[in-house]
């Protein structure tokens, strides 16, 4: 299937050796470049911003094992209804825990699924911490698609960023209390 890759009209930016072998890796190893990161390509620097975000929280040092990570992207992606993430995390959870059936009532239901109480719990939480968004609301608004961009990376980013400072109750240095008073 070809087309577009987002609803949006940006053009992809002349990309550096770096980013264009970064794309033959994923070529290599996946057999693709996801439109994930091709969406993001129209701006190298928004681009490496994700893929390190992404590449840290995926496939770095974590007390998560890398399935568990594509079971928590599956379980907000299917509450957010995301077909994108559905299908790329999908797949991967399918590969990764060598149990088709598995990565399917991950995006359908995953509580049907037969998973530890671990597992269970990581979800649970995940599942509380996820929103839905209204693009065609910003276009009535009268955004153009480069401020829809913005709009949504930057609120997922402090939504992000929100979540996992309630999740383990961050507080504020108490220097910020007197700022700008």
């Amino acid at each position: 299937m070809t087309g577009k890759i987002t609803a949006l009209n940006l053009v992809q930016a002349e990309l550096g050796e770096a980013t264009k072998a970064y794309f033959a890796k994923c070529e290599e190893k996946l057999g693709l470049v996801p439109n994930v990161l091709l969406a993001y390509a129209f701006d190298e620097k928004k681009l490496r911003a994700f893929t390190d975000m992404y590449n840290e929280l995926m496939l770095g040092d974590s007390g998560l094992s890398k399935l568990e990570r594509e079971m928590i992207a599956v379980v907000v992606s299917s509450i957010n209804h995301c077909y994108y993430c559905l299908t790329a995390h999908g797949a991967a959870v399918r590969q990764l825990s060598g149990e088709p059936a598995l990565g399917e009532m991950m995006v359908m239901n995953f509580r049907a699924a037969e998973l530890s109480a671990r597992q269970r719990a990581m979800l649970e939480f995940a599942v509380k911490l996820t929103e839905e968004a209204d693009r065609a609301a910003l276009r009535e608004a009268g955004f153009c698609d480069c401020d829809i961009w913005d709009i949504a990376s930057t609120a997922a980013f402090f939504n992000m960023s929100n979540r996992v400072a309630a999740a383990v109750d961050m507080r504020p240095n108490a220097e910020y209390h007197a700022m700008a008073r």
